[in-house]
């Protein structure tokens, strides 16, 4: 995609990705795929990100019940021109995006770092730094003055 590093999207950008991951989301929904590979698979289409001159979409996906990712992708590629000419349809755009589906990792992203925070080490640095529950309990602990 031509999005430029460390330059946000604007609203237009993100106005046309909502509303083109709506149709897709809807078409994915409803079945209308000729590809009997993606007919009863479950895939949520997370974000599209579009590009500045709305020519080109990214459209992140996750497939349902830990399905075959690499599957999903090739089939998804193989129906990215009927999506692209069903998006054209129902699209109101001078130009339909070409769509290029990507699995969406950032539910993974989220877990690991999810996890790291839970390890104790990092528990135990975050007691320090007065992360509220957790520094009370330290200074129960420790006890109080009136507990003698």
């Amino acid at each position: 995609m031509t999005r430029l590093r460390g330059k946000a999207p604007t609203q237009r950008q993100l106005r046309v990705g909502e509303e083109l991951r709506h149709v897709l989301a809807d078409m994915i929904e409803r079945g209308e795929m000729a590809d009997p590979d993606l007919r009863d698979v479950p895939i949520t289409v997370t974000e599209v990100r579009v590009s500045p001159d709305l020519r080109e979409a990214e459209v992140l996906v996750t497939p349902f019940g830990g399905g075959d990712a690499e599957a999903l992708l090739k089939a998804l590629a193989r129906a990215a021109p009927y999506f692209r000419s069903q998006v054209g349809r129902r699209v109101r755009l001078k130009y339909t995006p070409r769509l290029r589906f990507e699995l969406d990792t950032s539910f993974e992203q989220a877990n690991r770092v999810e996890a790291l925070l839970r390890r104790p080490s990092v528990a135990r640095d975050l007691v320090g730094e007065g992360g509220g529950e957790p520094q009370q309990e330290a200074t129960r602990q420790k006890g109080s003055p009136g507990d003698e």
